[in-house]
């Protein structure tokens, strides 16, 4: 029976989950390249993690720009971005050593990267209420899924010694592909809010900030555990490279998990609980002695991240009337986003100064935050179905 439903749940949201599987053969192939690219730019922890902020401008660009696009371009809107964001993900490649168009080139691929995200949330959220089914799981399980693979190609071709440039064309071509079967129909009323009740800004706020910190502690150690484990746990270039490749495969496996638990225990209960696991996940990959250590501890985190986001949008998208949903959402997105381009500059300021150990143990302090919004999320929500799992 649990095969069925996440078959099934793949099958209602095919448009997504490839949209969803680009982003993460992109953002997987960056990850595994930080050490080469960072290399070429001969940056320091610090002024790498300042160049990654070129990606957090590009996301301010896309919170102004992806509601118009999508009401402008409708059930293309989706298949536009994923195009967009494929020969972004070549930018970062191309440029060499230039610290000034690379960090141009991190504005084009945040922008992209951020239109994408929006858009398919959204979808999903569209989805889940035309279906009655929760499928925002499965759809951020494809994200792990491709992020994996990309890390673990990406770290092969980098021990061939192949140029970065050849796997983010890679991303590109599929993302062309992929982008021909990415149209979906759109609801009747998923363009507009009603004016008779008032926005939910407070639960839009609150879930926003779940999906923030849950962005930011995934983004931040996508990008830094393969310099982890290389610089501080001296491990070769494919050491380094499954740090990542860990990290995005155990957060599949707990997002496929959690397309079954979520059928059984409410959101709440369960980014609760994964939270800590993920904080204690992250102590572990930061106290590390030998490359070992840290994918354990890299895999404890991802399990318990996984869910955490795709949970919290989830609830956000149950908590609102249903003409607000897709604004909801939209919006709660936006604000994690900002989680998840922050976080590697932020990361990249602690390890200069402290050390990457510190720096990974201070984003895991992070995660005790999560709790307490849930919590001042339950008050809002109707009291059965706080404690009622998503049908």
């Amino acid at each position: 029976m649990t095969d069925k439903s996440i078959v099934g749940a793949f099958c209602q949201s095919r448009s997504t989950a490839l949209s969803f599987m680009v982003l993460g053969f992109g953002w997987g192939s960056f990850a595994a390249l930080v050490p080469v690219l960072k290399a070429e730019l001969q940056a320091s922890d610090a002024g790498f993690g300042r160049l990654l902020l070129g990606s957090a401008l590009g996301l301010l660009t896309a919170m102004w720009l992806a509601p118009r696009m999508d009401r402008r371009f409708k059930e293309r809107a989706m298949p536009i971005a994923v195009v967009m964001l494929g020969l972004a993900f070549i930018l970062p490649g191309i440029v060499g050593g230039n610290q000034v168009m690379f960090g141009l080139a991190m504005v084009v691929l945040g922008t992209a990267s951020g239109l994408t995200d929006v858009i398919m949330n959204v979808r999903v959220s569209e989805r889940e209420a035309a279906t009655g089914r929760s499928l925002m799981n499965l759809n951020h399980a494809m994200f792990s899924v491709a992020y994996a693979l990309a890390a673990i190609g990406t770290g092969l071709l980098r021990t061939a010694g192949a140029p970065p440039v050849l796997s983010f064309v890679g991303v590109a071509v599929f993302a062309g592909i992929a982008s021909l079967w990415m149209r979906q129909p759109l609801p009747a009323q998923s363009s507009s809010v009603s004016t008779s009740t008032r926005f939910p800004v407070e639960i839009v706020c609150l879930g926003g900030g779940i999906v923030l910190v849950a962005f930011l502690i995934e983004n931040a150690t996508e990008v830094w555990s393969a310099l982890h484990i290389e610089r501080t746990l001296g491990g070769m270039a494919a050491e380094g490279s499954l740090g990542p490749a860990m990290l995005g495969l155990t957060m599949a496996f707990g997002r496929l998990g959690g397309q079954v638990v979520a059928q059984r225990l409410s959101e709440a209960r369960v980014i609760i609980c994964a939270s800590g696991l993920a904080a204690v996940g992250l102590l572990i990959a930061a106290t590390a002695a030998v490359p070992f250590g840290a994918y354990l501890g890299f895999a404890i985190a991802g399990l318990g991240v996984s869910v955490i986001a795709p949970m919290a949008l989830a609830l956000v998208g149950r908590m609102v009337p249903p003409d607000a949903r897709s604004t909801a959402i939209s919006r709660a997105a936006v604000i994690g986003f900002l989680g998840f381009f922050i976080g590697p500059p932020v990361l990249g300021a602690v390890s200069q100064a402290f050390g990457l150990r510190w720096a990974l143990a201070s984003v895991a302090m992070l995660l005790w935050i999560v709790p307490v919004l849930v919590l001042a999320m339950r008050p809002r929500h109707q009291p059965s179905s706080d404690l009622t799992p998503s049908r």
